[in-house]
């Protein structure tokens, strides 16, 4: 019998990209044990019924005893408070990851708390969906996805090199990057869309209610792709914003001063800067399909 690269995982949070790392690790041979850790009895009763873990455990710092592999996917906003609680029950030579958005703020909140001997390997998938909880999860979430590790600088090599075969495992990509790269990079490319999104239908809601009604009845597709990523889960999004508003607001003003210079083109009538801008989409998205991460 071939030996597993890792004899017990523990996962902090069952949501989306939780239980979509419990379907993946455990389709692909990654872990003799499967722990999970849910806040609330609803939410392990649901990992119980879908058997996503070999133990479905309410306290988290029962839930890192023994493991040698602890992936923390809770909203970025509750990582310190998770870690100052598994932090007295993580072993020497434990790895502990994560999957958040943000990694500046990760490491912020987390680093600090950890004892000596426990190898923090932070990381990112940059994959999900809109929906949410453990019935959300799927095993093929990060398969040709990309997954970011941001290890800090004299972080064990061989830890963070496991942490890649694990991710690589579950078919996913991986890259490594400085943490502060890493937030300004995805605050263009994925936190930015997202407060886009929810701000165009925060827009229609105030609309009044005839016109609201009507928006709603003829959504074209360029409405509907906006309400799509708006389903996604508040807290998390919350999170996401307040932990990375130094980059998201960079993007932001970068953005107004694009939208005003089409404004004005709009207004004025200059149809060929109207046509560079569309065309420079164009080629973004075209991009994007011959990476194929459409």
């Amino acid at each position: 019998m071939t030996e597993r690269p890792f004899r017990r995982l523990a996962l902090i949070g069952v949501g989306l990209i939780g239980s979509s790392i419990a379907r993946a690790a455990r389709a692909a041979g990654l872990a003799d044990e499967i722990v999970a850790n849910a806040r609330t009895e609803t939410t392990l009763a649901k990992v119980r019924a879908l058997e996503l873990a070999d133990r479905a455990e309410p306290d988290p710092a029962r839930a890192v005893e023994g493991a040698d592999l602890v992936i923390l996917c809770t909203p970025v906003g509750a990582l310190a408070e998770v870690a100052a609680r598994i932090a007295p029950c993580l072993a020497a030579g434990t790895i502990l990851s994560d999957v958040g958005s943000t990694k500046q703020s990760v490491i912020r909140d987390v680093e600090p708390l950890l004892p000596q001997g426990v190898h923090f390997v932070p990381a990112h998938p940059v994959a999900g969906t809109e929906f949410s909880g453990p019935e959300a999860g799927f095993a093929e979430l990060f398969q040709g996805r990309w997954t970011i590790l941001t290890p800090l600088a004299g972080t064990d090599e061989t830890a963070t090199a496991r942490v890649e075969r694990f991710w690589r495992a579950m078919g996913a990509m991986t890259a490594r990057m400085e943490p502060g790269h890493h937030d300004r990079v995805l605050a263009i490319v994925s936190h930015l869309p997202h407060l886009i999104a929810f701000t165009i239908c925060n827009t229609a809601d105030h609309l009044e209610q005839q016109a609201k009604e009507q928006v709603l009845d003829y959504a074209a597709s360029g409405f509907r792709d906006f309400t799509r990523i708006a389903a996604s889960d508040p807290t998390m999004w919350r999170d996401v914003f307040l932990n990375n508003r130094e980059a998201l607001l960079e993007m932001l003003a970068r953005f107004n001063e694009d939208v005003q210079a089409m404004a004005r083109a709009v207004r004025w009538g200059d149809a060929g800067y109207i046509e560079d801008s569309i065309a420079r989409g164009r080629r973004i998205r075209q991009a994007l399909i011959e990476k194929k991460q459409a």
